[in-house]
């Protein structure tokens, strides 16, 4: 909840204050999916949630890739990172009840370069988020929510964090 410092205008020497509260372990969790379509009007789209003084295990995990297949009617290839919360059961009764429209790929170890979600984060904190302290982990979720939907459906904006990242843009998209 302690925000990230950035340089900002305020008058000469003046700091500009910015008020937060102390010892606090409110947090907002995000998942997120970077989707690319071919067979889609626009190509590129972000689908996320957030969860409010929560975190994101294998099961909140396999419920959000549910609800991604819910979203996107034609077949899913995941590509994502080794991290806790994507394996264990319920990631493969997942694959397994949703096969074969859903496949997963994992990253190679150690290798965030290659996610595509990885930039979205970095502009979201270091941009986006920089010098906001909120009050309590409602008014940040809120604040994520209004800063996630202004770009969700932008083709642009998210053409350059797919290409922010080392992972090949897919042929569709070069075009």
């Amino acid at each position: 909840m302690g925000p990230l410092l950035r340089r900002t205008w305020g008058l000469r020497g003046r700091t500009p204050p910015l008020p937060q509260r102390g010892k606090q372990r409110e947090k907002v969790s995000i998942v997120a999916a970077l989707w690319w379509s071919p067979r889609e009007h626009h190509p590129l789209g972000l689908h996320y949630e957030t969860l409010p003084n929560g975190y994101f295990n294998n099961v909140r995990v396999a419920a959000f890739l549910g609800r991604l297949l819910r979203e996107l009617p034609q077949r899913l290839l995941v590509v994502w990172d080794g991290g806790g919360m994507h394996k264990g059961d319920p990631i493969r009764e997942a694959v397994e009840t949703n096969r074969p429209r859903l496949q997963l790929e994992r990253l190679p170890p150690y290798a965030p370069m290659l996610n595509p979600v990885e930039p979205l984060w970095s502009w979201l904190k270091h941009s986006r988020l920089a010098n906001y302290a909120p009050e309590n982990a409602m008014a940040s979720n809120q604040r994520i929510h209004q800063e996630l939907d202004a770009v969700r459906s932008d083709p642009d904006f998210l053409r350059s964090m797919w290409r922010a990242s080392d992972l090949p843009l897919p042929r569709t998209l070069l075009l």
